[in-house]
């Protein structure tokens, strides 16, 4: 059964911290170490970045977007029949948060939570579109949020330290949402994953789960190296990935309107665009003013290229996801 995108939707929290606000925090913590003024910016490329409010959880800020997506499509949270929680944060450890989300909307259909990263609201997509196309569901809602700006350090003792927690300056939270549906023709053209998995420690957020101890001096702070993700990703020949996949759609790299691809920070992301050989003109730049959502990257960038009328019913646009683990994907889509 053909499945197509019919929304998509984002929000971000009103909170904003630019970088030399963030710079400014690390100073006052007191804990020795005070990065040089500007670098954090001059590393990233990242202005600002949305802060979630203490009271508001991933659950909070996807169901933000959802509702805005559903009121605009005019669909009833009781009319959906299942809702994938798809993001690299969550509320509690058990159980699901997309339990905490479906009780917000006031929905009662199933609910799971699917996670891998940055690439989890793709892989989310790519779960909704193979059980609506087996005719398990025809209506899916997949949504987001992400809490990552409490994954910073911000107590740091030395040089060595804060390049370990660097990732974490550039976080944002966000929500995002997108209803997937059974349609007449296919809105999904084609969807290919990837993954160096030898590669997953090179970027971490590291836990309660079994294979970790409860070490309160490391647990639940990002901790990476920024340039070791960037080659591993590279590694895993992103050119020739997009290439099948537009090949297997059927479309040229001109035939595309817009690209959003997974953007952590700016000069990541022109490294990325060299190593796809995708024109920067057809890029939705949301890092530098909203920094790295995570998950909400992809939904982010086109819901802005739909509001920018860069791309619109008919066109073809192509989501590259980018993520620790490392994971790569593809979903190539015609709107």
């Amino acid at each position: 059964m053909p499945v197509r995108v019919t929304g998509v939707s984002a929000y971000l929290p009103d909170t904003v911290m630019t970088s030399t606000e963030a710079e400014a925090k690390l100073a006052a913590s007191g804990s020795g170490h005070r990065p040089r003024p500007g670098s954090i910016e001059k590393l990233t490329g990242i202005r600002r970045r949305h802060v979630a409010g203490d009271a508001q959880y991933a659950s909070d800020l996807a169901v933000a977007a959802a509702t805005e997506l559903l009121t605009r499509l005019g669909v009833e949270s009781g009319t959906l029949d299942l809702i994938v929680f798809a993001a690299a944060s969550h509320d509690i450890l058990e159980p699901a948060t997309s339990h905490v989300v479906a009780a917000k909307l006031g929905a009662t259909c199933p609910v799971f939570d699917v996670k891998n990263a940055c690439n989890s609201f793709l892989n989310g997509m790519q779960v909704a579109e193979a059980l609506i196309a087996t005719g398990q569901y025809r209506r899916v809602l997949v949504c987001a949020g992400e809490t990552g700006s409490r994954t910073v350090r911000w107590r740091i003792t030395d040089r060595a330290e804060f390049v370990d927690s660097f990732p974490g300056y550039t976080l944002s939270d966000g929500g995002a949402a997108m209803l997937l549906e059974q349609a007449p023709e296919p809105g999904i053209l084609h969807r290919t994953f990837g993954a160096d998995s030898t590669q997953w420690n090179v970027s971490v957020v590291a836990g309660t789960g079994a294979g970790n101890l409860r070490d309160p001096y490391h647990d639940g702070f990002i901790r990476g190296d920024g340039h070791r993700l960037q080659e591993a990703l590279l590694k895993v020949n992103l050119r020739g990935l997009l290439d099948a996949a537009l090949d297997a759609a059927r479309v040229t790299r001109d035939g595309i309107a817009v690209y959003c691809i997974h953007q952590v920070a700016v000069p990541v992301l022109r490294t990325s665009l060299k190593a796809l050989n995708i024109p920067a003109a057809k890029v939705v730049m949301t890092v530098a003013d909203h920094g790295n959502v995570a998950a909400c990257s992809l939904p982010l960038q086109l819901t802005r290229a739909l509001a920018e009328g860069r791309c619109g019913p008919g066109d073809k646009v192509a989501l590259i996801g980018l993520a620790g683990g490392v994971s790569v994907g593809i979903i190539i889509l015609e709107l």
